[in-house]
């Protein structure tokens, strides 16, 4: 699969993850969407060393379910990243 197909992987997997995830987005669409990018990514850098094989195709599920792990993952570190540095401070 090629970087466009991880981009809109990512998109995607990133709106699914936050559909999945409580509370409210302190980053907004935007900054949900670049983090659901960056967890299609891991996800399938953590599928590829765990399963010890490659990603499949878009059309996979395999592929889909280790995009929105990746991105449920990248959000929930962002989401407890964001809220841990609003309480120290107020």
């Amino acid at each position: 699969m090629g970087i466009l197909g991880w981009i809109v992987l990512g998109l995607i997997a990133g709106a699914i993850a936050k559909a999945v995830m409580p509370g409210k987005d302190p980053g907004g669409i935007i900054v949900t969407m670049l983090l659901g990018i960056v967890g299609a990514i891991i996800g399938g850098f953590i599928g590829r060393a765990i399963f010890g094989s490659d990603i499949g195709s878009f059309f996979d599920l395999s592929t889909w379910l280790l995009a929105i792990l990746g991105s449920v993952v990248v959000l929930a570190v962002y989401h407890f990243a964001t809220s841990r540095g609003h309480r120290a401070h107020g």
